[in-house]
C-alpha cells in the first residue's frame, strides 16, 4: 500500500471526509488545476490535527486551502494532500463588546457583513475580497487603504504536530502581503478582530462603495486570482503595466486584462503554463521598459 492510499485508509478509519483525485480547478478562482492525489475536508480542529499529524509522520506532502482566491494551481495537479478549510470552519460570533471570532474557512465578505449586522466598523475593506479569513491573515490582505493588521487581536492555529497553538498580534510580524505563517509548517484555524463602535448603515454604505469600485474597474466577470502582482515600492503594478502598452497582451488563455492591467485573467481555456508565461513576459518587459522588477502575489503550488 503506497502512501497515499494508506492516508485515505486511515482517513476512513476516523471518519474524515476525503476524495482521491479531485480536480483542483474546482477549488480555484482561477479554474485551472489538475487534480489532487487526495483532498480532504476536515470539520474540526481535531480532524484537521489527526491529518496533519499522519502527513507530517509520513513524509506527505500537504498544503492547506481555504476558498481558492489566490493561488495557481500545476495543470498536473498536486502530488500530495489538500487539506481544505471549509464547513465547519465557517463560524463566526461576537466574543465581546468590540470583538468577534472568526473561523479560517469563513469568507472575508461574510466577516464583514457580520461586522456591520454587529455595528462594528474596521473591516469594511474586506467586503468583496473573495479570498477566506485564513488566506486573509496568511497574507495580511488589504485594499482601500486597510489592512488585516489593522484589526486582527490574534489568530490560533495548528502546528505541524497538530497541537493547538494563539499567536497574537505582535508575533505575527505582519507586513504588506506578509505575515509569520508565511515561514512555519501549520494550519490557521481561526483569528480574534477588535473594531470600534459605528453606525451600521454607514458601515454598510462604504461596504457598498467599496464593491461597487471592484464591479466598475475589476474583471470580475473572468476567473482569475484577483491582483497578480504585489505593489513594487514607489510605484503601482497596475500602473507600470499599463505604462509599458501590455493590457491584451495573451499567452494562450490568458490575458492581461483590458479592464484592469493588475489582473491576468482566464479568458477560458487558460493553463497555469499559459498565466506563468504570461507572468513571466510581463515581469520581463516592465522590467525593460521601468527598471522595476514585479513580484508575484499570487502562489503557485505543484509547480
Amino acid at each position: 500500500m503506497n502512501t497515499i492510499e494508506g492516508f485515505a485508509r486511515y482517513l476512513a478509519e476516523n471518519q474524515i471526509e476525503a476524495g482521491r483525485d479531485r480536480p483542483l480547478s474546482e477549488w480555484s478562482s482561477f479554474r485551472i488545476g489538475g487534480p489532487a492525489d487526495l483532498f480532504i475536508a476536515p470539520k474540526s480542529e481535531e480532524e484537521a490535527a489527526k491529518a496533519l499529524c499522519y502527513a507530517g509522520a509520513h513524509g506527505i506532502p500537504l498544503v492547506v486551502l481555504g476558498k481558492g482566491s489566490n493561488v495557481l494551481f500545476s495543470d498536473a495537479g498536486y502530488r500530495g494532500a489538500v487539506l481544505h478549510l471549509g464547513a465547519g470552519f465557517d463560524n463566526i460570533r461576537r466574543v465581546g463588546e468590540n470583538e468577534i471570532y472568526c473561523e479560517a474557512g469563513a469568507g472575508l465578505g461574510d466577516l464583514a457583513v457580520f461586522a456591520a449586522e454587529c455595528g462594528l466598523t474596521g473591516l469594511e475593506f474586506a467586503y468583496g475580497i473573495p479570498g477566506s479569513v485564513g488566506g486573509g491573515v496568511y497574507m495580511n490582505a488589504g485594499a482601500f487603504g486597510s489592512e488585516v493588521k489593522n484589526v486582527i487581536v490574534s489568530a490560533r492555529y495548528l502546528s505541524a504536530d497538530g497541537v493547538r497553538k494563539e499567536l497574537g498580534v505582535d508575533e505575527m510580524n505582519l507586513s504588506y502581503r506578509h505575515s509569520a505563517f508565511m515561514e512555519m509548517d501549520g494550519v490557521i484555524t481561526g483569528a480574534a478582530f477588535k473594531l470600534a463602535q459605528g453606525d451600521p448603515e454607514e458601515i454598510k454604505a462604504r461596504m457598498g462603495d467599496y464593491l461597487g469600485r471592484r464591479e466598475s474597474k475589476q474583471p470580475l466577470e473572468y476567473p482569475s486570482a484577483g491582483s497578480t502582482f504585489k505593489r513594487p515600492a514607489g510605484n503601482f503594478a497596475s500602473a507600470l503595466i499599463d505604462q509599458c502598452g501590455l493590457k491584451g497582451l495573451a499567452v494562450g488563455g490568458a490575458a492581461v486584462s483590458e479592464k484592469h492591467a493588475g489582473f491576468v485573467i482566464n479568458t477560458g481555456d487558460a493553463s497555469c503554463r499559459d498565466v506563468l508565461a504570461l507572468i513571466g513576459k510581463v515581469k520581463e518587459e516592465v522590467f525593460r521598459q521601468t527598471g522595476y522588477r514585479l513580484e508575484p502575489e499570487v502562489r503557485v503550488i505543484g509547480e
